[in-house]
């Protein structure tokens, strides 16, 4: 039971018998961490002796053994009456938060024992016994772990006057369960309502397999019937149900808004009404301390369709546990908004996506394509780009089918991987490639045109002979492959109805292709002795225009990343797209400072010409990469609006 969320959404009045269950859990776990203190004390008193570790008591306690033991064996004097041990200071704090604990479940239930039992609290925080330090006075340990005399107080004392007073209110908690639900003080009209509720929920309950969660519990307080369900594990996630009469509220919180409103979607089909959305902070809760609020309110005529809608919502709680996990890992093959719209559509069909991320997940997946497409479908490739949206789409939507039914089944992985392989073959035979990596082939052959040219400027520069025949040969067998994927992923971006952008961005690159085939023709007909200044500066001109191919390259490949979401993936694109500018703008202050080598050296005709044709054709090279990376900003933003 997540007593935090509940008490911040108003709702005290479900909440005692799981703060009794977390008093007498606070009551086992201080008593351990009092006699590592008694150990600890005697261990430093008598370092020779072997130390007792609580190394059972404290796996009973729920409390991680290799701290206390770490802690005991650890604990040294430091001077006359003082103790120093490792991580002492968080044992102390551990100590306070548990009599807290047990303080806070005896007050929900007799309020003045409660605040009897944190004024004597607080007399002890006050003596400075419970500060949290990594050092403690020998006297403090015996007043905190002793029992004190008649008329005086000790740690030690409170404690075991709470537990006195939590194993009465335990007594009065008694439950009875509901078709699972647990449930007290009940009145007789309420359990039709809580078997309503718990009818959906158990005939979904099997999705989630070995997932925990889906707890309910049921109460009657200040004339409506509570029904509450943690769901899974996450502590700012939970439901309340509130049902007077035919009248259903429900406070639903979340720490992830797109979850939020995906379990409002579930519910189009009853007249409900939602409200909120709204951010909420709470120390504790999620990862910057905040959750997610929304209300629903449906009011029916008939408690007939009253107990429709209860079934509804207990029949919908399983396809939220782990529902942003799934999300995240099918983002990382299909687009933000249709891994949602899978989710939505599997949670409809009564299939979920438990069972997939049961039997891998993401595993799955990847198996499959090493295994069916290992060289059609490239690492990091997203599938809605290698096999289209649609098709990407209903391969994924079969693929959690085929998880969940095996499971049901009992059959095994094995049978749901060669299922899902099989499937994927299917889609494949329609497929030639991803769009996006073949725009990263062309950048990667732009480079490859860049680094011969530069070698070439390089030999010469060096006085050693440079094949201009061979290099434009070698250049123009580079240039018809690059033609060749600009033809076929054109070919694709028309049959896969894929976005426009992408088709623009195999336009630039083969653009800059093209202007490098052509300063590479160029480059073979330079004198072999051109004067040095000036193959310094097109050298200089050329290591530019390989920046902005590996620039390109590396955006394009965060680029393909940014649609599952990762912050990190999107900064390295948008700013491989500046680093495209300053590139262009770089080289525009190359190609003019060779220009006026040219025009300030008197060279001759052939040499003049070479080289200021060289240096234009290069820098209009740049001029098309900086053209590509505004292009991929656009590709970008879109993917980060979705």
């Amino acid at each position: 039971m997540k007593t935090h969320i509940i008490e911040e959404l108003g709702q005290g009045g479900i909440l005692l018998p799981a703060l009794v269950a977390e008093g007498l859990a606070a009551n086992d776990r201080i008593k351990v961490r009092m006699s590592a203190l008694q150990a600890a004390a005697q261990h430093a008193q008598e370092p020779g002796r072997p130390a007792s570790d609580l190394g059972v008591e404290s796996q009973t306690a729920g409390i991680a053994p290799a701290a206390i033991a770490a802690l005991i064996g650890g604990a040294r004097l430091i001077g006359p009456g003082r103790l120093a041990a490792p991580d002492l200071a968080q044992l102390m704090q551990e100590i306070a938060e548990d009599a807290a604990t047990m303080i806070r479940a005896v007050g929900a239930g007799a309020a003045n024992e409660g605040e009897r039992a944190q004024a004597r609290l607080d007399t002890i925080r006050a003596a400075g016994l419970l500060d949290p330090a990594d050092e403690i006075a020998m006297s403090h340990i015996v007043r905190l772990t002793g029992v004190a005399d008649a008329g005086g107080d000790s740690l030690h004392r409170l404690v075991m006057d709470l537990h006195k007073q939590l194993n009465k209110l335990a007594t009065s908690c008694s439950e009875e369960t509901l078709d699972g639900a647990h449930v007290f003080g009940l009145h007789g009209d309420d359990r039709p309502a809580v078997a309503a509720f718990m009818k959906g929920l158990n005939a979904t309950r099997g999705l989630k397999f070995n997932h925990p969660g889906l707890d309910t519990m049921a109460t009657r307080a200040d004339s409506r019937l509570l029904i509450q369900n943690d769901i899974g594990t996450t502590d700012a996630h939970v439901v309340v149900i509130a049902v007077k009469k035919n009248a259903v509220t429900v406070t639903y919180t979340d720490v992830h808004l797109a979850r939020a409103k995906f379990f409002i979607s579930l519910f189009e089909n009853f007249e409900a009404t939602w409200s909120g959305l709204d951010r909420h902070t709470a120390a504790g809760l999620g990862e910057d301390n905040s959750f997610y609020l929304v209300t629903g309110q449906y009011q029916s005529g008939h408690a007939a369709d009253r107990n429709e809608f209860l079934s509804a919502l207990g029949a919908a709680l399983v396809f939220l546990i782990d529902w942003n996990k799934a999300r995240k890992l099918l983002r990382t093959w299909v687009a933000k908004e249709d891994a949602a719209r899978i989710l939505e559509w599997a949670a409809r069909q009564r299939i979920g996506h438990r069972g997939f991320l049961e039997l891998g997940g993401n595993e799955l997946l990847g198996s499959a394509v090493r295994n069916a497409a290992p060289t059609r479908i490239g690492f990091g490739e997203r599938l809605d780009q290698a096999l289209g949206r649609n098709a990407a789409i209903d391969f994924l939507k079969a693929s959690l089918r085929a998880s969940t039914e095996a499971l049901l089944a009992g059959r095994s992985v094995r049978t749901v991987r060669d299922q899902i392989e099989a499937d994927l073959m299917r889609h494949l035979d329609r497929v030639d490639g991803a769009l996006l990596a073949a725009v990263l082939r062309q950048i990667g052959l732009a480079h490859d045109l860049v680094a011969a040219i530069s070698r070439h400027i390089a030999a010469l520069r060096a006085g050693q002979p440079a094949d201009g025949t061979l290099l434009t040969q070698r250049c123009g067998v580079i240039e018809q492959k690059a033609d060749r994927i600009a033809f076929e992923s054109r070919n694709e971006v028309d049959r896969l109805n894929a976005r426009p952008l992408i088709g623009q961005l195999i336009d630039r690159a083969e653009e800059a292709v093209d202007e490098l085939e052509q300063a590479a023709f160029i480059a073979s007909l330079m004198p072999e002795r051109t004067d040095p200044s000036l193959l310094t500066s097109l050298a200089e001109l050329c290591t530019v225009a390989e920046t902005a191919t590996e620039i390109a390259a590396s955006g394009v490949a965060a680029a393909i990343d940014v649609p599952e979401g990762r912050r990190a993936d999107s900064e390295d694109a948008l700013s491989a797209v500046t680093r495209l500018i300053d590139a262009e703008h770089a080289a525009d202050s190359r190609e003019r400072a060779t220009t006026a080598l040219v025009f300030r050296g008197g060279f001759d005709v052939a040499t003049s010409l070479s080289v200021i044709e060289l240096a234009r054709a290069v820098e209009r090279a740049t001029d098309r990469f900086a053209a590509f990376g505004h292009l991929l900003r656009r590709h970008i933003m879109i993917d980060l609006a979705a």
